[in-house]
């Protein structure tokens, strides 16, 4: 392993086998970082490195559908609650009683839930332009505007079809989301064949799009207020997602706040990764003079 780069492995959990990376020194806190659609840890890789450096044991899975992690069958079990429970059992796999976790869309969501379910196990939250689920149900039906933003979660739930739409050449209409909704450069060619390969694994296609198929489930989400220590980190110019979310999810934690990037899209952590390295620091490190380490932006491969 080159320096900076992570340990990557497959992890046996109760219920599902998670392929994970994992960088930093063994005794660090516990720091789980939830990608989102349609990523897998790769898109954390701009953190990683530096999150570890400043003294945070970081664990990175693919989340269950995703990449290399399993793939359970079925819509039901992309549920919230099944895919929060994996993460819990991450953490018991590493043997920690608490930890942090870092969620970015997808797992920002995953992050919300955990937090207000099992606010003894989670002990500080960081969400990355992700709203809380119950926010967004209740603003989308009072802002037809933010509905029409995401009109592609309808389209999603057609069984097979998206699938193949999404395959056709080469994975062109994930490619072309990734760099259309991102500013210009973001993910090259090189990244995007990372996401390709990670795409054409058996399987994935179909769990990626369960995530959002299992929305018809209805959820019995434990009731706010987050109570725990939460950081807010929002793009303002995310093309899918209104900032109003942000502050509309801040209402609902006593402990909260939410630093801003004008002009950072949904894909901050793509775009501005040493402010958003250096907000992430500064609230999940508790050592100060270690906060300096996570500042670079350095990638992982």
């Amino acid at each position: 392993m080159r320096h900076g780069e992570p340990d990557l492995s497959l992890v046996r959990l109760p219920e599902v086998t998670l392929h994970v990376a994992e960088a930093g020194p063994k005794d660090g806190p516990l720091t789980i970082l939830l990608h989102g659609f349609p990523e897998f840890w790769f898109g954390w890789r701009h953190q990683i490195g530096a999150l570890s450096d400043a003294g945070l044991r970081v664990v990175a899975p693919d989340q269950r559908g995703y990449n290399l992690s399993g793939k359970p069958r079925g819509i039901a079990a992309y549920r919230l609650d099944r895919v929060a429970d994996d993460v819990v059992a991450l953490a018991e796999h590493y043997g920690a009683k608490t930890f942090q976790v870092v969620g970015h869309d997808w797992g920002g969501l995953v992050g919300w839930w955990l937090a207000a379910r099992s606010p003894e196990r989670v002990s500080r939250l960081a969400i990355l332009n992700a709203p809380h689920p119950d926010v967004f149900a209740a603003f989308a039906r009072r802002h037809p505007g933010q509905a029409l933003r995401s009109f592609y979660v309808a389209a999603f739930q057609i069984p097979r079809l998206p699938e193949a739409g999404l395959r056709a050449r080469e994975f062109l209409a994930l490619r072309q989301a990734l760099r259309l909704t991102s500013r210009s450069g973001t993910f090259g060619d090189l990244e995007l064949r990372r996401y390709q390969d990670a795409w054409a694994q058996p399987g994935t296609l179909e769990g990626m799009l369960n995530w959002y198929r299992a929305l018809r489930f209805k959820r019995t989400s434990p009731s706010p207020p987050i109570r725990i220590p939460t950081l807010i980190v929002w793009g303002k110019r995310d093309p899918a997602l209104s900032s109003d979310l942000a502050t509309e999810s801040l209402k609902l934690c006593e402990q909260g706040r939410i630093t801003w990037l004008p002009e950072a899209t949904h894909w901050l952590h793509h775009e501005e990764p040493a402010r958003v390295n250096d907000a992430l620091a500064g609230f999940l490190v508790q050592d100060p003079a270690s906060v300096h380490a996570a500042k670079s932006g350095r990638p992982t491969r």
